[in-house]
């Protein structure tokens, strides 16, 4: 089976020290997941048209800004988990399968999030007994589950699989298995506990949860909403479960990102050219990555904002920041060692003797 290497992603570069792997035995892109995609491309369009003509108002942000996070967040995965499909791999047709119903599950999670924008009223964990709220629940009650399944059936067949090169494949593995993290993550909203909240035309309705933890505040008070960071509108008031739900999610795309601009920067220093290093390279930003993860779901929990760290938070993630440093140091000197050893007397710029 052939496998794939990163550095066609970029085949301006031609480096002596990356093999370059074959580029047969690729699958077709994966339609139902392009589809996806450019619905929720569409959606985040028409949600930003939203936002610039409709002034409701939903916990203090746009009705249409919920629908416009959702499409994008699904519209990026779906095209990483195209790109994934496509690579050279062993039991492609039910990967086909598990990313068909990714994506036919998520276009019917994410349409209901925008219908309920348009109503002007919440999406999740909403209690409303009309009819039209209570079948999208329902929708929420299996597809969500279908997502987290499908993802993680589609991590345990990439990760028995070498299907591509060292680096890529420490990527999209650690990133998959942190989507699954993610996913998993956000179940935990559902113990956040209930609140009285206010739709867009000031009506009550009740949630059975939230995302925000405030072990401080009254039993069925609004805790969500009150006080939001800019854009993201992740609490200022209380631990945000939201946030270790965003980091694990979108660890893959970060984790790639890394693996095509190491090579990208291969031409230029050559202590990166060794596919070797640049997999070292990798595993020290999965560890970080995943204490990152860690770290922010162990601040959420505590009902602790992201802008509010205290004293344990921050000296926690002092911590992984010199763990990550030395990592990323570590593996340098290596590599400097490893190419002055190999380098020619000449290329010392010393003369034979």
């Amino acid at each position: 089976m052939a496998t794939i290497d990163l550095s066609h992603t970029l085949s301006r570069f031609r480096l002596p020290a990356v093999t370059l792997g074959a580029r047969t035995d690729r699958a077709p892109w994966h339609g139902p997941l392009l589809v996806n995609s450019a619905l929720m491309a569409t959606l985040v369009v028409v949600s930003i048209v939203g936002m610039l003509v409709d002034d409701r108002m939903l916990l203090g942000e746009s009705v249409w800004l919920k629908p416009a996070k959702f499409g994008l967040a699904f519209g990026l995965y779906g095209v990483t988990l195209a790109w994934i499909l496509r690579l050279p791999h062993r039991g492609r047709r039910a990967t086909w399968w598990l990313g068909t119903v990714f994506a036919v599950t998520g276009v019917l999670d994410v349409g209901f999030i925008a219908l309920q924008a348009a109503r002007g009223t919440f999406s999740h964990f909403n209690t409303a007994t009309d009819p039209v709220n209570q079948i999208g629940q329902q929708v929420f009650t299996s597809g969500v589950p279908g997502l987290f399944l499908a993802n993680l059936v589609l991590a345990v067949i990439i990760s028995w699989q070498k299907l591509a090169d060292r680096p890529t494949r420490i990527a999209l593995k650690a990133g998959l298995w942190l989507a699954v993290a993610g996913m998993m993550l956000g179940y935990l909203m559902g113990f956040t506990g209930p609140q009285l909240v206010r739709q867009a035309d000031g009506t009550v309705v009740g949630l059975m949860a939230g995302h925000t933890v405030r072990p401080d505040a009254p039993a069925d008070a609004a805790r969500d909403g009150v006080g939001a960071m800019p854009i993201t509108h992740w609490s200022t008031s209380g631990g945000d479960l939201r946030i270790p739900h965003f980091v694990g999610l979108h660890g893959i795309q970060v984790l790639l990102l890394l693996a095509v601009v190491l090579v990208a920067l291969a031409p230029r220093y050559r202590w990166l050219r060794t596919e070797t290093t640049r997999a070292a390279l990798l595993v020290v930003a999965v560890l970080g990555y995943f204490g990152l993860l860690t770290l922010v779901l162990w601040q959420a929990l505590r009902g602790q904002p992201l802008t509010s760290p205290d004293l344990a938070t921050a000296g926690a993630g002092t911590a992984l920041a010199l763990l990550v440093a030395g990592g990323f140091t570590v593996v340098y000197l290596r590599a400097r060692e490893a190419l002055s050893n190999t380098e020619t007397p000449a290329e010392n710029g010393l003369t034979p003797t």
